[in-house]
């Protein structure tokens, strides 16, 4: 890549807007003793203000090597126990969860200017939970992860097409036999960090950490 080339980027990077809000105060003296009813709040209030794909968060993990991976999931559900997301155990995350169950997980909605950093243990969920969530999903959906192939390699697009119109046919016609390898996970947060962003860049950020059986918080600098 050339000089020209790379100053351009810069350039153009270096004139994106960041934290063009409008951006919202955060009283950390009101805040709840437990970290998932502020992320609760904040979720809401996200939907609420009509973002695009507020429940989209980033899964980070690890391989057997130790070398960090990442990607888009969407959250189930989030109560006291933990957050939830649900994937093939046999695809690559799912592997990656069994040999080493410690993840990070990552909320940012830009247009609030708010981040949510939550850090922890995922385990499955009970083989219950994990059926009623592949059930709840559409039909184009179960047929995809019922053919269990998730991030192998694809001889070319077209190789896609029988197994997967199988596949649709069936969960359409009746959504049973549940994949035996679709998890619903739950993430046991060890600490969660909320971060809001301030247009004079003195950003609050609210960590809570788990000990004892008990959450402390504790405000962070910028």
């Amino acid at each position: 890549m050339s000089g020209t080339t790379i100053e351009t980027t810069r350039r153009r990077l270096a004139r994106l807007p960041s934290l063009a809000g409008p951006l919202w105060p955060f009283d950390t003296e009101a805040t709840p003793t437990e970290p998932h009813s502020l992320f609760l709040d904040w979720l809401g209030f996200a939907i609420d203000a009509g973002l695009r794909e507020p429940h989209a968060m980033t899964l980070s993990s690890v391989d057997a090597e130790g070398q960090p991976d990442a990607r888009i999931l969407i959250l189930k559900d989030v109560d006291a126990a933990g957050w939830c997301f649900a994937s093939d155990a046999q695809s690559p995350k799912g592997r990656q969860l069994a040999a080493n169950p410690r993840v990070a997980l990552t909320f940012y909605w830009p247009r609030l200017g708010q981040q949510v950093r939550v850090r922890g243990t995922a385990s499955p969920a009970p083989r219950q939970r994990s059926a009623a969530d592949f059930l709840a999903r559409s039909a184009t959906a179960r047929a995809i992860a019922s053919l269990g192939r998730q991030s192998r390699p694809l001889e070319h697009i077209g190789a896609l097409a029988a197994p997967y119109e199988v596949a649709l046919r069936q969960q359409q016609h009746e959504p049973a036999p549940v994949s035996d390898s679709w998890t619903l996970y739950v993430v046991a947060a060890s600490s969660v960090e909320f971060w809001q962003g301030r247009n004079d860049r003195r950003h609050v950020r609210l960590r809570y950490e788990r000990s004892d059986g008990h959450w402390r918080k504790q405000l962070l600098w910028p």
